[in-house]
């Protein structure tokens, strides 16, 4: 399948809004790395899923952590084993290969047919990171000095990085990047969201949830809004919980919190700011 017959459309189990199947299906046709960017639980590492799912493509997925360095997505060499094989006289030690180790972006180079490649939460690693990859994502090859080889793209793999705007890109980066901003779903959109994940849940119940819910989000100075994913957990309660759900749809508006809030509430600072909150209302 060639970049310009592959189209993403959303699946049953991901809502994609208009604009976000045409920010995939455009860097998808431009060949371009697809930089999502959005708050954290809008379903930025489910998209890369499902998009491979979709199209029916294997996923490779990078974590990236605060101490991920460029290189490791690319290879590493192992010279404490080395050292050690000599040591012991293990013949190994001579040929180098044996002390190579592949990271993902090698993996999705030398996959033989077309991958999608999730590069999760790049703006937690280190400001020079995404300019160590410029390179090797704009001519999808590297040079492995080690071995004397270069490591070209058998099938240009469809590149998804996904932020939590934690850190501003390089220019440089963004250049190479189409980007597209997860806008947070309005009331019609997460209704949806819900249906999908819960094809039968009853709909009083997920009315009277969701106006809690961006209730709760559009409260002053929270810390921590709830998410998408959280609304998602918070139900699955809810529906596990015959009692929780009657207090919830008989709930005195004036309530502190709702049942189950700890699906919803992550922090004591936002926990305190809603129990003031209530304390004055009923004053």
């Amino acid at each position: 399948m060639s970049a310009n017959t592959m189209s993403f459309q959303g699946t049953e189990q991901y809502i994609a809004t208009e604009a976000l199947q045409l920010a995939v299906n455009a860097a998808i046709f431009l060949q371009k790395p697809l930089l999502i960017k959005g708050e954290p639980g809008t379903g930025k590492t489910l998209l890369a899923e499902q998009v491979a799912q979709s199209l029916g493509l294997k996923l490779i997925t990078w974590h990236v952590k605060s101490t991920t360095k460029a290189q490791q997505g690319l290879y590493e060499y192992d010279a404490v084993s080395r050292l050690r094989d000599s040591q012991l006289g293990d013949d190994r030690v001579y040929d180098i290969k044996n002390y190579i180790r592949p990271g993902k972006l090698w993996e999705a180079f030398q996959s033989a047919e077309r991958c999608v490649l999730l590069i999760d939460e790049i703006d937690k690693a280190d400001i020079e990171f995404p300019n160590d990859l410029l390179h090797e994502l704009d001519k999808m090859s590297f040079y492995v000095y080690e071995t004397d080889e270069t490591i070209q793209a058998v099938e240009r793999p469809i590149v998804i990085i996904s932020s939590n705007n934690e850190k501003e890109l390089p220019d440089a980066f963004l250049r190479r990047c189409f980007f597209h901003y997860i806008d947070f779903p309005d009331a019609e959109t997460m209704q949806h969201i819900v249906s999908a994940h819960f094809p039968n849940i009853a709909y009083d119940l997920v009315q009277h949830a969701l106006a809690v819910f961006f209730k709760l989000r559009s409260i002053p100075n929270l810390k921590k809004p709830p998410s998408t994913s959280e609304l998602i957990d918070w139900l699955s309660l809810l529906m596990a919980d015959e009692l929780a759900e009657q207090q919830l749809q008989h709930a005195n508006p004036q309530a502190a919190l709702p049942p189950l809030y700890g699906a919803l509430i992550k922090n004591e600072q936002d926990l305190q700011l809603l129990e003031r909150l209530a304390f004055m209302s009923r004053r």
